[in-house]
């Protein structure tokens, strides 16, 4: 590795969070429209590739860097983004599922318990206080939300559906909860920096991941609650196009990987409601939002190969050390909050 780059930052893990999401709604539309077989076996081979690659990679930075890695795990924004680890293992346990049963249960285990703990964490902080408004972001849905929904498909895939239905509960009364304070925060104080807008697009995994996991919980029809999820993602999809043009006035960065798990989740949901009897409108959306997410996740990878390319993916080491060194209570005026969230947008996903 370069010497003038930082360690990865566990927010990478969101880019293989995206592919894993990706490969699974290759898998529901195989087994819906029969497409070819081959290519959701591709997408999977180089979603589990990417997350090998970058779990391997986080995990070295605990073992070389590991005060870097402490400091990151301290730090009000990058924190919840060390969910991400939990979170790419259990979508890597349900693709490793078919084909090694043992090694995608052990994985399972590992996560399930490691998403828990993480989860209790991290949002014990926030109930100690001391946390300042401006560092409040999309992003604390990660360690309970998003964990906590994925854990819940992942348990429903194994059988534990007892289990999947406590995990699924845990993050749909904490979505509740986080969702109006990250609106007050939004509504109320200074407008994101642009080097954070980009986390905004994790605003539209909550209702279609968790959409994915109450569909993996029930049998039947869909039902009114079903409906009212994808109903509150497309709105959520809605919102977040309007903002595009604001969000975008920062430039290419990882950080934009935040739109891929929810871009991925939303046709996934749509395709899951049409193999359970779903008619109507969302017969004639799924093939459409199946195309879009597909065009928009194919962009992603682009952009990101251009920055390896480029050599700028990894962010120097000046800007990562700086994201997950400065603790809150360094943070005094709104100049220095926004300052904090710069350095942390070169690392956010």
């Amino acid at each position: 590795m370069n010497s003038n780059r930082g360690a990865v930052p566990a927010s990478f893990l969101g880019i293989a969070v995206g592919s894993l999401a990706l490969a699974n709604l290759w898998r529901v539309a195989i087994r819906l429209w029969h497409l070819p077989a081959v290519v959701g076996t591709l997408v999977t081979v180089a979603a589990l590739a990417v997350w090998v690659v970058l779990l391997f990679a986080y995990g070295h930075k605990w073992l070389t860097r590991t005060a870097e890695a402490r400091a990151e795990l301290e730090h009000p924004v990058q924190s919840s983004f060390v969910a991400l680890a939990p979170i790419s293992t259990l979508l890597a346990a349900q693709l490793l599922l078919p084909y090694a049963r043992t090694l995608a249960l052990t994985l399972y285990g590992i996560a399930a318990l490691a998403q828990l703990a993480l989860g209790v964490y991290l949002q014990g902080k926030l109930w100690q206080g001391g946390r300042k408004p401006e560092l409040t972001t999309p992003a604390i849905y990660l360690p309970t939300v998003g964990a906590g929904f994925v854990a819940a498909t992942s348990s429903a895939a194994f059988g534990f559906h007892q289990l999947g239905e406590l995990f699924f509960g845990g993050g749909m009364l904490a979505w509740l909860a986080l969702e109006s304070i990250i609106l007050h925060r939004a509504a109320v104080h200074e407008p994101l920096p642009e080097a954070l807008r980009p986390t905004l697009g994790v605003q539209l995994a909550p209702p279609v991941v968790g959409g994915v996991a109450y569909l993996s919980l029930t049998t039947g029809t869909p039902d009114l609650f079903a409906y009212a999820l994808l109903g509150y993602g497309l709105y959520q999809a809605l919102l977040l196009l309007r903002l595009l043009p604001w969000i975008r006035q920062q430039a290419f960065v990882p950080g934009y990987w935040a739109f891929s798990f929810g871009v991925a989740a939303l046709p996934t949901m749509a395709l899951r409601l049409v193999e359970r009897g779903a008619t109507g409108p969302i017969e004639f959306a799924a093939p459409v939002l199946f195309v879009v997410s597909n065009v928009i996740i194919a962009i992603l990878v682009v952009k990101t190969l251009q920055l390896i390319v480029q050599g700028k993916l990894i962010p120097p080491v000046a800007a990562s050390s700086t994201a997950a060194a400065a603790p809150v209570k360094q943070i005094a005026a709104a100049p220095q909050v926004a300052r904090a969230q710069q350095a942390a947008g070169s690392e956010a996903i």
